[in-house]
């Protein structure tokens, strides 16, 4: 079977993981889209080999199996909701949104519905989860970002927090992963991921700093459990689009829609 696949959001993500399907992806369909400037995205659809209709975001889930949120936060439940009642797949990266909006995997579990969420732009996801079967005591992570990847955030302007002029590391917030997802929605759905893998978002803790010295997002996780005891580290080259996410994020989500219709699974 082919699984139809349509991308909610036609941005840095949506695009990469759009064309990737055009070229052809084996047991994966390219069925629809959506985005804000509908005309740009039927434009940049001619060029497609098999060009999609660009379609309102709560219609996605009538065109496919599978629809892949690659939109802003605010909109997780305007296309997640009908998909998940009419028992469809979500892929979901504004997994910051899903921790105020965790009704969602009620309903999918209702209707037969089912929400993924790739490891995006983090990394030792599997073994985070694979700790979780036992006792973890702790998780916490460390974000550095350029400040221009952090600038606008909703805690920043709340906060009268300026990273426009600093000439060295600055933390500008220190708290639970659930208070992160709220303050930086753009930002750190890693966080979230991290939270959701693990210990939940009450009892992960992330510090973030705004560091003119790094030109990549930098993520360093580290866990103490009864299995074992790890710390990890990414450094991410932000997106030329969109500064705010990591290039390996769109890369993540078409990792996971492989291992969806693959022969072979690798990994937990």
């Amino acid at each position: 079977m082919t699984l139809q696949v349509a991308i909610a959001g036609f941005g840095a993500i949506g695009k990469v993981v759009a064309t990737h399907l055009d070229r052809g992806l084996d047991g994966l369909t390219l069925a629809a889209v959506s985005a804000r400037d509908v005309a740009r995205a039927e434009q940049a659809m001619a060029n497609f080999a098999r060009p999609v209709p660009v379609m309102p975001l709560a219609g996605l889930w009538e065109h496919a199996d599978l629809v892949v949120e690659c939109a802003p936060a605010a909109v997780l439940r305007e296309l997640a909701e009908p998909a998940l009642a009419h028992g469809r797949q979500v892929m979901v990266l504004s997994c910051g949104a899903l921790l105020d909006n965790f009704d969602l995997v009620e309903l999918a579990r209702r209707h037969g519905g089912r929400i993924h969420v790739p490891s995006g732009a983090l990394l030792g996801l599997d073994a985070v989860a694979a700790a979780a079967e036992g006792d973890i005591s702790s998780v916490h992570m460390i974000t550095r970002k350029p400040p221009g990847g952090l600038a606008g955030a909703p805690y920043l302007v709340e906060n009268a927090i300026d990273v426009s002029a600093l000439s060295e590391p600055k933390r500008v917030f220190s708290g639970t992963a659930r208070d992160a997802a709220r303050g930086f929605p753009a930002n750190v759905n890693v966080a979230a991921a991290l939270a959701l893998a693990g210990i939940g978002p009450d009892r992960t803790t992330i510090e973030i700093w705004a560091d003119p010295v790094v030109t990549r997002n930098t993520h360093r996780i580290e866990v103490e459990a009864d299995a074992a005891r790890f710390s990890l580290q990414i450094e991410n080259v932000p997106s030329a689009e969109n500064p705010r996410t990591g290039r390996l994020t769109a890369l993540s989500v078409i990792a996971a829609l492989k291992k969806l219709t693959s022969p072979l699974a690798v990994g937990t």
